[in-house]
């Protein structure tokens, strides 16, 4: 991969998110933003105002830092999976980590509100279909990893019915909405005790994948193949595992579902990289930074109310997917 290339994926990340904390119903600048992050750690005289600094420190910038590790996040997690299943079609959600957290966090939000307690329960709760998952495949070493895709999609299943029931019984002038709208995804709520809950255990998820972006490859051969070469197949299979659900479990915790993400990314990253994991999930993490980001701005700035991070994920996501289908064929490379 070029030198400018790689330059360009991490710099663009961090030029969007200085026009990003200029955007909203207060448009300020990108230099006042600059000497204002500045004036954070240099003793300089302010030509801002104070509510510009509240509204840059204290209220944009928690949710920009969030969307960039989500987005980045999602997109790593895609990648891994898609590129350990061998499968194209293949999300983070795959294994039923986000309908797990989604029932945790809308259970949390039936017994307490938006608390810390919903989002703690989202995380426990995601943990729990990922156990489910691998007690239904047989929790076996051997088990196919086509057992552990129908299993996820019968935790999925268990899990969406519990969400509609909680949905059912919920309040519907209070609780239902509030409901309905996190599992929505947003990061309107976004604060930076939400930033110290998941940002850790989204780092920890994206360092397992990063670490493992090489070994990713030798996947693609056959089990048998990949064991003689000495490489321990079902403990790699299992950390991927790990940190995709570490970076998924976290995200619905602090942002509701956010759907195509996981899907989308890598593919354009393949486009632009080739088809090695080892450069594919780098740029799958730069990309996907840049596009959650940006969707977040057009969430809250297109109309006077926000509107839900997958409505857009959505809308922009199933046309272009179309558009790939079309093109490639069917070919996966």
């Amino acid at each position: 991969m070029k030198k400018s290339v790689v330059i360009l994926m991490w710099l663009l990340p961090i030029a969007v998110a200085i026009v990003s904390l200029g955007v909203g119903r207060m448009f300020i600048d990108p230099i006042t933003i600059i000497k204002i992050l500045t004036g954070q750690i240099l003793p300089i005289e302010p030509t801002w105002t104070a509510m510009q600094e509240t509204v840059v420190m204290n209220i944009r910038l928690p949710r920009i830092l969030l969307a960039l590790l989500i987005g980045g996040g999602l997109s790593m997690a895609g990648a891994s999976f898609q590129g350990m299943f061998g499968n194209p079609l293949v999300s983070p959600d795959i294994l039923g980590v986000s309908a797990g957290a989604g029932f945790g966090a809308s259970l949390g939000i039936l017994l307490f509100g938006h608390s810390f307690a919903a989002q703690i329960l989202a995380l426990i709760f995601g943990f729990l279909a990922i156990l489910i998952t691998f007690f239904v495949a047989g929790y076996q070493k051997t088990a196919p990893i086509f057992m552990f895709v129908l299993a996820g999609v019968i935790t999925s299943a268990l899990f969406n019915a519990l969400i509609s029931l909680t949905k059912f019984v919920a309040d519907p002038e209070e609780k239902l909405p509030a409901i309905t709208y996190w599992l929505m995804g947003s990061l309107g709520t976004a604060t930076y005790r939400d930033l110290f809950i998941a940002g850790p255990i989204i780092i920890v998820g994206m360092l397992i994948l990063y670490l493992l972006r090489w070994r990713l490859n030798l996947l693609t051969l056959s089990e048998d193949e990949a064991k003689s070469m000495g490489i321990p197949v079902t403990a790699l299979k299992w950390s991927v595992i790990t940190g995709a659900t570490l970076i998924t479990a976290a995200t619905v915790a602090v942002a509701g579902i956010v759907g195509w993400v996981g899907l989308i990314i890598p593919h354009i990253a393949r486009m632009l990289v080739g088809s090695n994991n080892q450069y594919v999930l780098p740029a799958s993490l730069a990309i996907g930074s840049v596009y959650l980001l940006i969707i977040d701005d057009l969430a809250r700035s297109m109309t006077a109310t926000e509107i839900p991070l997958s409505i857009l994920t959505a809308i922009i996501g199933a046309p272009f997917f179309a558009y790939l289908l079309r093109r490639m064929g069917g070919r996966w490379s």
